[in-house]
């Protein structure tokens, strides 16, 4: 990292945001540039740059850079747009897999209220956690990332990731634990 970099990583982990949309201007057009090789759609590729820097500026105290900024934007951007795509590409097989499964079988109605009281008593369930344990919770499972994935997304250990998972999901066991025989 050359020194003009270090005294621009300085003056953002204190708090200074006009450096901060110095950086953002400088870079951001670039960013959606690159991003857009990646997820082929240009909202997409403005909310993966617009994302990464949100979590720069919310991690600011705690980022340690140790190549230039351009190497470390254009890393973060690759990696968040690896996310969009693995993303995708587990709604397209949960779509297709719902498809050949459900389409062609008719609906019981008391199926579907009993599906609708449980899908209630789960986002209750997931509501009710604290905030970071949801957080973590919701990457794992609605965005599949990896526990690492997750950690260094949030700048937090892994055992930390681990930990909230296991909080949370003997949190979801005991408010599901009427519906043992349905889950």
């Amino acid at each position: 990292m050359n020194l003009k970099d270090k005294k621009i990583l300085k003056r953002i982990k204190t708090g200074d945001i006009k450096q901060f949309e110095l950086l953002f201007k400088e870079y951001y057009e670039m960013l959606c540039q690159f991003a857009i090789k990646y997820v082929k759609n240009i909202e997409e590729s403005e909310g993966v740059v617009q994302d990464t820097f949100y979590n720069i500026w919310k991690n600011r105290e705690k980022l340690n850079i140790t190549t230039s900024f351009k190497s470390y934007l254009f890393s973060a951007v690759r990696n968040n747009c690896l996310q969009v795509l693995r993303t995708r590409s587990l709604n397209i097989k949960y779509e297709n897999y719902y498809k050949s499964h459900y389409v062609n079988e008719s609906i019981n109605p008391s199926d579907e209220l009993s599906a609708k009281e449980l899908s209630k008593v789960i986002n209750n369930a997931l509501n009710s956690l604290p905030e970071k344990c949801r957080q973590i919770f919701k990457m794992s499972r609605y965005e599949g990332l990896k526990y690492h994935e997750i950690a260094e997304k949030l700048s937090i250990s892994i055992k930390t990731v681990e930990a909230n998972m296991g909080k949370a999901l003997k949190h979801f066991r005991s408010h599901l634990k009427d519906y043992a025989e349905v889950v």
